[in-house]
């Protein structure tokens, strides 16, 4: 069944797209909370001409999306988890990790627009950003083991006291 969107579904996709979908899916869903309408010829008539009359808006839309995305560009993630002893994380780190990440830099995005694969392991990994449906940004990240510094202090610790013991002779 063809419908018109009536605002953004995340992995549908966005307002005023005309998409396929399964009958189930649009009468009992997305028709009944008001997400979608019935593509009629007369619905595609009407949808066409409040584009033309929103070109404009929808330009700006798409520029303001353009300019966040040149502020990301530049964006390298660390991000530090929970591991075993062998390196293996505790859960997995996904798009809310990575929104709390861009917040602390001041990049207020919501976690529902980054897609990002499973991330069950130690590494560099790269998160997309969907701006806008035609502006998307890669900001690469790297998870790393929040018991690493431990690891890291303990051998200075160790060396302190056999600095201290030739002193004492």
């Amino acid at each position: 069944m063809k419908i018109i969107l009536k605002e953004d579904v995340i992995n549908l996709g966005y307002k005023d797209d005309v998409v396929e979908v399964k009958n189930g899916y649009a009468r009992n869903y997305l028709i009944p909370q008001g997400k979608a309408i019935m593509a009629s010829p007369s619905a595609l008539k009407v949808l066409a001409e409040n584009l033309r009359q929103r070109a404009h808006k929808i330009a700006k839309i798409k520029a303001d999306a353009e300019a966040v995305a040149e502020t990301m560009k530049g964006i390298s993630l660390t991000i530090a988890t929970k591991t075993g002893n062998n390196g293996t994380i505790y859960g997995s780190v996904g798009n809310i990790q990575i929104a709390e990440e861009l917040a602390k830099l001041g990049h207020e995005v919501d976690r529902k627009i980054i897609k990002v694969e499973n991330v069950k392991e130690l590494g560099h990994y790269t998160a997309t950003v969907q701006l806008h449906k035609e502006v998307a940004v890669e900001i690469p990240f790297e998870v790393i083991s929040e018991n690493a510094p431990k690891q890291e202090e303990a051998p200075k610790q160790e060396e302190t006291p056999a600095e201290e013991a030739p002193a004492a002779e």
